[in-house]
């Protein structure tokens, strides 16, 4: 728990959870690397990592206990309580399950808490389901077809593809994609992609030394890097180093983007019932 109220105090008080969870990874808070990155294969088949499922339930817990709040969707922001804390771990820990339990006792009738070994961190089952229907089809792709898929996804963040590099199977240097980007109206700049179709393995920071070596071969200034797994934590650390800026996308924020761009998927409106009708009284 104190990582997080540390990370967010780094951060300016208020961030996104995807902000937060990678700095809890790459911060140096004496928690094994294995803990924080090591993979397990869940019930559907897909990679997902526990520590996931752990963070989900501390920030939860957090805002139970009002040390931080959630202004809207994915953010994140500390209150009063969390700027001023100034105790241990133990001691942080101990101040929010005695409001958070007894709140969990409470509405176990209607709401469990996540599971330690559940193969899920998002609370909403619907949203939850077709990221996993999502990723299972991204990972049912050829590498080929995955490539054409990362490619589509760029053009749709305003990369303007090149129609040769990166399209062909070989002679590219390792890249699947390349394209341009243009800031402002003079200035643009070059962004070199790839994409990784993996459903077993986290990618490790060779990989992400490769990939910064087939940018420095097409003079890219920007890398983007897109995998169905996730990274380790020295390929999040790797990928910031050096003067060449890599922008990492795992599974998790590949969804959102498909989302956000809709991208080969049709959005569906449905509705959840309020506590009018799940409340006895």
């Amino acid at each position: 728990m104190l990582p997080i109220i540390m990370e967010l105090r780094r951060l300016g008080g208020q961030a996104t959870t995807r902000e937060i969870k990678n700095g809890v990874i790459i911060g140096d808070y004496g928690m094994p690397e294995e803990e924080l990155t090591k993979p397990k294969v869940g019930k559907n088949g897909q990679l997902f990592r526990p520590f996931d499922v752990s963070f989900s339930f501390t920030i939860r817990n957090l805002e139970m206990a009002e040390f931080i709040e959630r202004p809207q969707r994915g953010m994140v922001m500390l209150t009063k309580k969390g700027r001023t804390f100034n105790g241990s771990g133990n001691e942080l820990a101990n101040a929010v399950y005695k409001i958070s339990l007894p709140m969990w006792k409470e509405k176990s009738q209607h709401i469990k808490p996540p599971h330690k070994d559940q193969d899920n961190s998002d609370s909403d089952g619907i949203e939850n389901t077709w990221r996993d229907r999502l990723l299972e089809a991204l990972n049912g792709l050829t590498p080929r077809k995955f490539e054409m898929f990362c490619r589509a996804l760029a053009k749709r963040m305003n990369v303007d593809i090149d129609e040769t590099i990166g399209v062909k199977q070989s002679g590219d240097g390792g890249l699947d994609g390349f394209g341009y980007m243009v800031a402002d109206d003079f200035r643009t700049s070059s962004v070199a992609i790839q994409a990784k179709r993996w459903s077993k393995n986290l990618v490790s920071s060779p990989e992400i030394d490769k990939f910064r070596g087939a940018m420095d071969k097409y003079r890219a200034d920007y890398g983007i890097f897109i995998t169905t797994s996730s990274f380790s934590k020295d390929a999040m650390k790797a990928a910031r180093t050096g003067t060449k800026i890599i922008t990492l996308i795992d599974g998790d924020r590949l969804a959102d983007l498909v989302a956000k761009y809709e991208l080969y998927v049709t959005p569906v409106v449905t509705y959840e019932l309020g506590e009018f009708f799940t409340d006895d009284n």
